[in-house]
Parts: C-alpha cells; structure tokens; sequence
C-alpha cells in the first residue's frame, strides 16, 4: 500500500463526514422535516471510503438507495447534497432525484437507484463506453446480497467476462435485504463464490476494514485497465439502522445489534491509526471539529435553499409519448 499518512488521515475524516452526514438525515426523519423513505449507510463507511480512495477520478460508480456516502467519498458537496435529499433547487439534481436518486454527474457518480437489479447492466455500459473510447478507466457497480439473487446480476457478470469489460462488482453484504437475512436467502455462504461460474475472479473482504476494501478495489482496478477482465467483491459488512428510518428492525436481535456496534468500521480505523501513531487524540478532536464544521455549513446551506417552483415539475423530462 502506498498510502501516505496525509491520505490515510484523510480517509478517516470522509468517514467521520459521511457518519455526521446521515446521523443528520436520521434526526431530520425523526423530527418530521425530511419525508418519504431515507435509507442510511451509518455503518458502512469502511466500504464507501475503501472503494472511493482505490479509484481514479476518471473511474465511474453507480451505488443503491443507501450510498449517500459514497459520492460524499468521491467529493461531492455536502450542502449540495443535503439540499437533494431534502427537495430544494440548489440540490444536484435540482430536488427532483431526492434521497434515493441522488446523482453527481461531475464526480463520475451515476447516481444512487432505488432500483437494485439493472444496476450491473447499466454498468456494462458505461465499462463498454469507457473501453471503447479508449479510456484506461474502470466502472465500479455497488449492490446489495439481495440484489446477488436477481437475473440482471447473472447476465450482466457473464457478459462483463466474455467481453472482459473493466467492470468491478461490488456486493455490499450488509447480511439483510430488507428484512430477509442473507443466510436464508443465498444457495452459497459467499456471493463471491458465484464469480467462479463465469471465470472471474472473486473475492471476500471485510467490509468493516477500510483498508481490506481499499486494496480489493485497488487490485481489481489494476487488473481491469490492464485488460483482464471483470471481477466480483463481496464486503461483508452491518448496517446500525433499520432497512429504512422507521424500521422496526423486529428481525434483528438485541444482541445482534450489540455485536454490529463493536464492529464500527470507524472505531476499528481509528484505533488502528492511533496504535501506528499515525493519529493522535489531539488530531482526532480537530478531525472531528472540522467535519462538524463542515456539515452545519451543508446544513445551512440546505436551509437557506429554496423549493423549486411548480413549473420545475414538467422540466428536464424526456416525454416520448404521443400527443392526443
């Protein structure tokens, strides 16, 4: 790994921003100011940051409804962002994309999706574009166990290998699609097992370790610009919110839940730069003050927003239909 220790202080705020960032949408649902359904990555840093810090600027990543942080990791504005999620004109996608919809075209971020499965095809496109227009750059696709069930998974994979795109797909296991446990609902212990019936490559990491992320992605990256081919990661992981916010979480135990906390993807980075003495105690409560810095100015800004105008309903819609 060639990560400085700069870099490496720097992960570990992205992933202090990106935890801030949703424990600020959870308390904004709580409080009835953010409606409709908000799925949250609190617990799932070490997979963002990992896979976000391995890739190129040029390098594209299409994620699901829980991915906030992911395009917080690629260098989207915070304020921007916020102002999305919550509906407002000055937001990325001019309010109309919403939690589950955020995109950021100009980090080469297709978007969050509420709709999980066509996700790995749509990423066979952008590696088929990127490959033919003789870029040296991969497109990362983010899903989740459930998705790993669907057919769109299966022929996107065996098209990626026969055409040896510079695809990686990434499966964030974080153990429950919705509430149905993954133990319950997979034919195979690992997903990435399922690399070996289209001859890639497949690999289990860690998904609490940001480091085990970052150098998965890193090779598989390398091994996708160097013309070789797709390959499949499964980062096992836990989220520490329901499905949703409001879940009752009824299929989780209480124990379970203890065991998911002493996991914290960003405890465990932290102690680990604290035992290197990379970070000091010192430099962790000016980490933390800069990151709290930052999201109450995206706050703010989010605030200080306005909802678009009704006319903004009918815009940048792409009508095909045929007039009466």
């Amino acid at each position: 790994m060639t990560l400085t220790h700069e870099k490496l202080i720097e992960m570990y705020r992205t992933m202090l921003v990106i935890r801030k960032f949703e424990a600020s949408l959870a308390e904004a649902v709580a409080a009835g100011v953010l409606p409709g359904f908000v799925h949250l990555g609190i617990g799932q840093e070490g997979v963002m940051a990992g896979v976000a810090y391995a890739l190129e600027p040029g390098d594209w990543v299409s994620s699901t409804h829980r991915e906030h942080g992911m395009l917080i990791a690629r260098g989207a504005d915070l304020g921007r962002a916020r102002a999305e999620i919550f509906g407002k004109v000055d937001g990325y996608c001019k309010g109309k994309g919403g939690s589950m919809h955020l995109a950021v075209f100009d980090k080469h971020c297709t978007g969050c999706n509420g709709i999980l499965g066509p996700s790995q095809t749509i990423n066979n496109g952008i590696a088929f574009a990127l490959r033919y227009n003789k870029t040296n750059n991969v497109a990362v696709v983010m899903f989740g166990d459930g998705a790993a069930h669907r057919g769109e998974f299966h022929e996107a994979m065996n098209l990626a290998a026969i055409w040896k795109l510079p695809s990686i797909f990434f499966c964030v296991n974080n153990q429950y699609a919705i509430s149905v446990a993954s133990a319950y609902a997979s034919s195979v212990e690992d997903i990435a097992a399922r690399a070996g019936g289209y001859g890639i490559p497949g690999l289990v990491v860690d998904g609490n370790d940001v480091m085990a992320v970052h150098e998965a992605v890193t090779e598989a990256a390398r091994r996708a610009r160097a013309g070789e081919g797709p390959a499949l990661i499964e980062a096992k992981t836990a989220r520490h919110r329901g499905h949703f916010e409001g879940d009752a979480e009824v299929y989780r135990t209480d124990e379970e839940k203890e065991e998911i906390l002493r996991r914290d993807p960003i405890r465990r980075f932290e102690a680990n730069l604290l035992e290197k003495g990379i970070l000091t105690q010192e430099q962790i409560a000016a980490v933390e003050a800069s990151a709290e810095a930052d999201l109450q100015a995206a706050i703010r800004f989010a605030d200080e927003s306005p909802y678009p105008p009704f006319e903004e309903a009918i815009k940048d819609v792409l009508y095909t239909g045929v007039a009466a």
